[in-house]
C-alpha cells in the first residue's frame, strides 16, 4: 500500500503514484500535451448492421454486467463477446484500454478526464444521470469525525482518476475547505478500506454497496453523509476501437441492452438482491436492502448538454487544484451515440 504523502508533496505526483506500471513504461508525460499525434475521431455515420464475426471485449466489475444480463434474458446480442473483464476502477480501466485488452468500459465522468489528461484518446457514448448520492464518508474506527468541516487538519484518501476523487474534492469545495487544509493521501478505490482499518488515513469515500458490511465489521466507525452526487455514469471507448466501423456498430447495438439491463435491475430489486448482493457478493439480505433502496432510478438522456456542463465544471475543479490542465471537455463526447440509449428505455427513464 502506498504511504501517506510527505508534507508539501506537490499534487501534480498523484499521477505518478496512480498511474502504475504500464503507463510509466509507455513513457507519459502526464498531460494532454503529450497526444500531439493523436488519432483523429471518425465522425462517420454509425453503421446500420454489425458486421458477422464482430465481437467486444467489455468491463464487468464484479461481474455484474453478465449476470444482469442473463438474469434480463439477454441471450441472442447481435456481436460476440470476446471476453467480461473484471475490471472497474478508472485507472485500470485506462491501462487495459492502452493494452488493447479492453474496448468499452462503464466508469463515472473522470476517467475520461483523467484519460485526457495522460494523453489517451477516448470517448463517452453513453450516458446515464445519477441525481442521487451513490458514495458516502467513512472514518475510521475509533474517529470523531461528523462533518465534514471536521475533515481539516485530517488524511483523506483521494483517487484523482476516479468518481471517488471528485465526489471529496466537491464536497471540500462546498463546506469552503481549500485543498491545503487537508492531506490527500494517494490511493486507489480499492485501497480504501484497508487504509480505513489501519488508520492510515481519517476518511475515504466509499460506495454505498461498500458501507453497509464495512460498519458491521468496525461498530466504532461511522459515516458522513451529504448532498454531492457524481452526476454521470457512462459508458466510453478508446478512439481507435470507434475508428473501426464493426467495432462502433457493435458498442451501438451494445449501448440498448446497457440501458435496458439497468431498466431490469431497478425494477427487479428483490431478485437483484438475492443474485447478485447475497449470491455474489456474501452480503446479507438486510445489507442487500439497504443498498437497493439508496439505488438511483436510471435516466438516460436523449441530449448531453446538462452532462457535458458537469464534466467541465468537474475538469474545472480538478484544474484549479493543479491535477489537470484546464481543457474544453465537449471533445471528450462522440455525438453520434447521443441518444441510442434514451431511444431503448421507457419514457419514465428519459432525462
Amino acid at each position: 500500500m502506498s504511504s501517506p504523502p510527505l508534507p508539501g508533496l506537490d499534487r501534480r505526483l498523484f499521477l505518478t503514484s496512480l498511474l502504475g506500471v504500464t503507463a510509466a513504461a509507455a513513457g507519459l508525460s502526464g498531460c494532454a500535451d503529450s497526444s500531439a499525434a493523436a488519432e483523429e475521431a471518425s465522425d462517420a455515420p454509425l453503421a446500420s448492421k454489425v458486421p458477422a464475426g464482430t465481437s467486444l471485449k467489455i468491463a464487468s466489475y464484479q461481474n455484474a454486467q453478465q449476470l444482469q444480463f442473463k438474469l434480463a434474458g439477454f441471450r441472442d446480442l447481435p456481436f460476440k463477446v470476446a471476453d467480461w473483464l473484471n475490471i472497474g476502477a478508472g485507472p485500470d480501466v485506462i491501462n487495459a484500454f492502452r493494452a488493447k485488452s479492453l474496448e468499452v468500459a462503464n466508469n463515472a465522468g473522470i476517467p475520461p478526464i483523467q484519460a485526457h489528461y495522460q494523453g489517451f484518446d477516448a470517448k463517452i457514448v453513453a450516458i446515464n444521470i445519477t441525481r442521487k448520492p451513490n458514495y458516502l464518508f467513512a472514518t475510521k474506527p475509533g474517529s470523531d469525525i461528523r462533518t465534514v468541516a471536521g475533515f481539516k487538519g485530517k488524511r483523506l484518501a483521494f483517487s484523482q482518476g476516479q468518481a471517488q476523487g471528485v465526489v471529496l474534492l466537491r464536497a471540500l469545495k462546498q463546506a469552503g475547505l481549500a485543498y491545503d487544509d487537508v492531506e490527500l493521501v494517494p490511493l486507489t478505490s480499492n485501497q480504501f478500506l484497508t487504509a480505513l482499518q489501519s488508520g492510515q488515513v481519517d476518511i475515504a469515500p466509499l460506495a454505498n454497496t461498500q458501507a453497509p458490511a464495512y460498519l458491521a465489521q468496525y461498530k466504532s466507525a461511522r459515516t458522513i453523509t451529504t448532498d454531492v452526487v457524481d452526476l454521470l455514469n457512462l459508458l466510453w471507448a478508446p478512439v481507435s476501437v470507434l475508428n473501426d466501423e464493426a467495432k462502433a456498430a457493435a458498442i451501438a447495438a451494445y449501448i440498448p441492452y446497457w440501458a435496458k439491463g439497468q431498466v431490469w435491475a431497478y425494477e427487479h430489486p428483490d431478485e437483484w438482491n438475492e443474485q447478485f448482493y447475497v449470491g455474489t457478493q456474501n452480503l446479507t439480505l438486510p445489507q442487500a436492502k439497504a443498498i437497493t433502496a439508496l439505488a438511483n432510478k436510471p435516466l438516460f438522456p436523449p441530449r448531453w448538454d446538462e452532462a457535458i456542463r458537469w464534466e467541465q465544471e468537474t475538469a474545472d475543479l480538478l484544474a484549479e487544484g493543479g491535477f489537470v490542465k484546464k481543457f474544453d471537455v465537449s471533445e471528450l463526447f462522440d455525438h453520434r451515440f447521443e441518444s441510442l440509449a434514451a431511444k431503448a428505455v421507457p419514457a419514465e427513464y428519459r432525462r
